[in-house]
């Protein structure tokens, strides 16, 4: 079982495609906590091109609540991170982490079945995808 699940999609542009992830996450009851351009750090910090690259940190703060409530130091593994990044003209591939992989290394039977929870409706957005 892979650590992520992803899909390629056709659009304009990154923003057309973070729009949209963005709203299917609402959906899921996420919101984005962070983000990380990944282009842009890395022509600062090693004068290096990139495509365009977006990390969204996405946190769903009712589940994040309670594994946090279950054990404070799973914080170390959150939030779920969404990628965003261009593979060619029109062309993106939208990554997200499987949380029920990640949450693994936990062995708490309680938390891997939060985790479930929390894949299946990070998988809702890639299916939800266009």
């Amino acid at each position: 079982m892979s650590y992520f699940q992803s899909k390629q999609v056709s659009a304009k542009s990154l923003q057309t495609v973070r729009e949209q992830v963005e709203e299917l996450l609402k959906k899921e009851g996420f919101g984005i906590l962070t983000e990380i351009d990944i282009q842009a750090t890395m022509k600062k910090k090693l004068d290096k091109e990139y495509a365009p690259f977006l990390i969204l940190g996405a946190c769903n703060p009712v589940f994040a609540d309670k594994v946090l409530q279950i054990d404070p130091q799973i914080g170390t593994l959150l939030p779920c991170n969404v990628v965003i990044r261009e593979i060619g003209s029109e062309k993106y591939d939208v990554s997200v982490m499987d949380p029920k992989i990640a949450m693994a290394v936990v062995n708490n039977p309680e938390i891997e079945r939060f985790a479930t929870e929390v894949r299946e409706k990070l998988m809702n957005v890639l299916r939800g995808l266009n």
